[in-house]
C-alpha cells in the first residue's frame, strides 16, 4: 500500500518508545523513592559535566587541557559555590573557561533541584505533585506544596534582579578605574553573580587587594554576599511583608537576628585581633581598619572574598575565622556551614534547659523536639566530616594543624578562604577537599538521607528511660 512504512521500521519505533517509557518509569520511581538521592545524582552529574567542559583545551588560556584533578576541583568549587582555587581564575582559564565557571556558580547557587523544578514549570506551565515535592526538597521544605510555584518564581526573579542591580553598580566603577567597557561589563557581571551566590571567585589575578579601600566596589559585594547568605525563604518573607517584623516567620526572625549578631561580633573580634598586626591591617588608618574588619566578618561566614593574605593573620584570628566559617549562613541559601538556625535552636535549647522549661520557645512559638534532633545531627556530622578531612589531609601533607583545619573548614563550609594550601596539595588532597565541598553544599542531613539504604517509619514506641547526661 502506498505510504505504508516498512514493518522493521515500525518495530524499531515501538522499541524506541518502549525504551523511553522504561527510562521515564525508572526516573519516576527513583524520584519518588528519595528526592535526596535524586539531588545527589543530579549534583554529581552536573559536576561531571562541568569537569568535562573545563578539561577541554579551549578552557585554558594556554590551549592545553587542564589536569583532571584541577578541572574536577574547579568544577566542584564552582557548582558548590565555594571559591577555593588551585589555579588562578584570571590567568589560567580562558574566557570560555571563566564563562563555564560562572555558569557553574549560577546553577550551583540556585540548586540543581530548584533549576529542574523551574524548567518543569516553564515547559509544562504547571508543577505536578512530584515536581512540587522535588522543589520543596530543594528549598529545605521552606514552603507548603501549594506555594511552591510562587516560591520558585520569587527565587529566580529575586536572584536575577539582585545580580543585575549589583552589576549595574559595579560596572561604572570599573570603567572609571580605566578598564575597557567590555571588560568592565564582564567583571561587573562576574562579581555580582559570584557575590550573591557566595562563591568568592574573582576574575582579577590579584583579587580585591587593589580595591581594599574602595567602598564603591566593596559595599555592593558585602550587600550581595549578606543577602545571598540569608536564604531564599527569608528573602521571600522580606519581599512579601518587608519591615512588618510581627508577620515574619520564625525561621526568618532567627536567621536575620543571629546573622546580625555574628556580623557585629565578628567585626569587633576580627578588628581587635588584627588591629596591631602589621602584616594585615596594622599600618592602615582607623577608617580603613574598620572597613577591613567589617568586610572580613561578612566574608568569613561564606563569601570567600578577602582583602588580606589569610596566612598573615594571627593564629587566634584564624581560630575565630574557623568558628565563623563553621557557623555559616542561612538555611536554603547559597551559604554553607552548619547554618545559623542550627546555632539558634541549640542555644535556645540550652537556655530552656538551664531555666528548667519543658519546651523550647522563641517569639511566641514552640520549637518541636524533631528540630533539635536535626540540629544536633547537623553539628555532630559536620564536626565529624571536619575531623576526618583534617586527618586525611594531615596524613597526605606535612602542613601544620592550624593551616589544615582552616582549609578543611573552608571547604566543608563552602567559604573559599584559603591559605593557598589547596594549590599546594597533591591530587589526592584535592580530591579530599572536593568531597568536603560536595558534602557541605549538599548538606549533611540531605547527604545522609541520600546514602541511607532505606527510609523507614516505625509503628510502635518503646517505654521511656532517661540516661544520666553530663
Amino acid at each position: 500500500m502506498v505510504g505504508q512504512q516498512p514493518r522493521w521500521l515500525t518495530d524499531d519505533r515501538r522499541g524506541y518508545i518502549r525504551l523511553l517509557a522504561s527510562i521515564r518509569d525508572f526516573a519516576d520511581s527513583f524520584a519518588n523513592s528519595s528526592p535526596a538521592r535524586l539531588a545527589l545524582f543530579i549534583f554529581s552529574a552536573v559536576i561531571l559535566l562541568f569537569t568535562a567542559l573545563l578539561s577541554l583545551p579551549m578552557a585554558t588560556s594556554s590551549g592545553t587541557a587542564a589536569p583532571l584533578h584541577d578541572a574536577f576541583f574547579t568544577a566542584v568549587s564552582a557548582v558548590c559555590v565555594t571559591g577555593l582555587t588551585v589555579v588562578s581564575t584570571a590567568t589560567y582559564w580562558s574566557f570560555f573557561g571563566q564563562l563555564v565557571i560562572l555558569l557553574g556558580i549560577f546553577i550551583g547557587g540556585l540548586g540543581t533541584l530548584t533549576l529542574a523544578s523551574l524548567l518543569a514549570l516553564i515547559v509544562s506551565k504547571r508543577l505536578g505533585v512530584r515536581g512540587k515535592l522535588l522543589a520543596q526538597e530543594a528549598l529545605n521544605n521552606a514552603s507548603r506544596l501549594g506555594e511552591i510555584g510562587t516560591l520558585l518564581r520569587i527565587v529566580i526573579t529575586t536572584s536575577v534582579v539582585i545580580e543585575i542591580v549589583l552589576a549595574a553598580v559595579l560596572i561604572p566603577r570599573f570603567m572609571i578605574l580605566g578598564e575597557p567597557w567590555w571588560q568592565a561589563v564582564w567583571h561587573g557581571i562576574f562579581y555580582s553573580i559570584s557575590a550573591f551566590n557566595n562563591a568568592g571567585f574573582t576574575p582579577h589575578s590579584d583579587g580585591l587587594v587593589p580595591y581594599e579601600t574602595d567602598l564603591w566596589i566593596l559595599t555592593p559585594l558585602m550587600v550581595g554576599v549578606f543577602l545571598g547568605s540569608l536564604g531564599f525563604p527569608v528573602i521571600m518573607v522580606l519581599v512579601q511583608v518587608r519591615h512588618r517584623f510581627s508577620k515574619w516567620t520564625l525561621h526568618a526572625k532567627l536567621t536575620v537576628f543571629v546573622s546580625l549578631i555574628l556580623l557585629v561580633a565578628g567585626t569587633f573580634a576580627w578588628g581587635f585581633l588584627e588591629w596591631w598586626n602589621d602584616r594585615t591591617i596594622g599600618t592602615l588608618s582607623v577608617a580603613d581598619k574598620a572597613i577591613h574588619s567589617l568586610f572580613a566578618s561578612v566574608m568569613t561566614r561564606s563569601g570567600g572574598f578577602n582583602l588580606v593574605d589569610q596566612s598573615d593573620m594571627n593564629t587566634t584570628t584564624m581560630l575565630l575565622t574557623d568558628a565563623l566559617m563553621f557557623a555559616g549562613g542561612g538555611s536554603a541559601s547559597t551559604a554553607g556551614g552548619i547554618k545559623v538556625t542550627t546555632i539558634a535552636v541549640m542555644f535556645l535549647a540550652i537556655v530552656a534547659e538551664a531555666r528548667g522549661d519543658s519546651d523550647v520557645r522563641a517569639w511566641g512559638r514552640t520549637i518541636p523536639s524533631g528540630a533539635m534532633r536535626v540540629a544536633i545531627s547537623v553539628i555532630f556530622m559536620g564536626a565529624t566530616l571536619v575531623l576526618l578531612g583534617s586527618g586525611l589531609i594531615l596524613a597526605i601533607s606535612d602542613d601544620p594543624l592550624d593551616r589544615v583545619v582552616f582549609e578543611v573548614i573552608s571547604a566543608f563550609a563552602t567559604v573559599g578562604l584559603s591559605t593557598n594550601l589547596s594549590a599546594e596539595l597533591p591530587p589526592e588532597g584535592k580530591y579530599v577537599l572536593s568531597a568536603l565541598m560536595f558534602a557541605g553544599r549538599m548538606g549533611t542531613i540531605t547527604l545522609a538521607s541520600a546514602l541511607a539504604l532505606r527510609q523507614r517509619s516505625t509503628l510502635y514506641r518503646y517505654p521511656d528511660e532517661r540516661p544520666i547526661i553530663g
